[in-house]
């Protein structure tokens, strides 16, 4: 008899996953409180990385089922998304996703709407990039001065410049302005 298990993701703690158990019992899915596992990390995070979902991975066994509220519960990275799925389809485990519908994404029809989400959001990812490039361009063109500002004034930098031609180490110089040694390697590197 098929096991059902929850898989239930926040990305911060001052979330909790309430909302989502309760989603998957309003869409007629008992889970055991033992078959429940609730982690916080970034959707960003590989799914294999988190402890949870490997803890979890450990638990499936063929012809599970594996539930979730929504496919960003499993990743925001669509491939690692993708290779996930198709790692529970080798274990004959069906992900079903409530907010496609309950659609079970190891079926053909699952596999589909995947694949067409997945193009969608290279093609988001793509626009986000160009738009991005395009302002900067624009910034740069109009003379704006692009990245993180400095954490060394002017007057520093010339400083640290006249030190390291002296031949102060840049450990020294790091804890004499209270900067990391990268910062002052920034400044070595303004007047190359």
């Amino acid at each position: 008899m098929a096991r059902v298990f929850a898989y239930c993701r926040v990305s911060t703690d001052s979330q909790d996953c309430t909302t989502q158990l309760h989603e998957i019992e309003a869409a007629g899915f008992h889970i055991e409180p033992r078959r429940v596992i609730a982690e916080t990390v970034s959707g960003s995070t590989l799914a294999m990385e988190r402890k949870g979902f490997r803890s979890l991975m450990d638990k499936l066994d063929w012809e599970d089922v594996l539930v979730v509220t929504k496919l960003d519960r499993l990743g925001r990275n669509s491939m690692d998304v993708r290779a996930t799925v198709e790692r529970l389809a080798e274990m004959q485990v069906k992900v079903y996703c409530l907010a496609l519908g309950g659609a079970d994404l190891t079926s053909a029809a699952g596999k589909m709407t995947m694949a067409v989400i997945a193009a969608v959001a290279e093609f988001e990812r793509d626009l986000l990039r160009e738009r991005t490039n395009a302002g900067l361009a624009r910034a740069k063109a109009e003379g704006k001065k692009l990245g993180r500002p400095s954490v060394l004034t002017p007057e520093q930098q010339e400083a640290i410049q006249a030190y390291r031609s002296q031949g102060l180490s840049l450990g020294a110089l790091a804890k004499t302005y209270g900067v990391s040694r990268s910062a002052i390697q920034r400044v070595e590197r303004m007047t190359s």
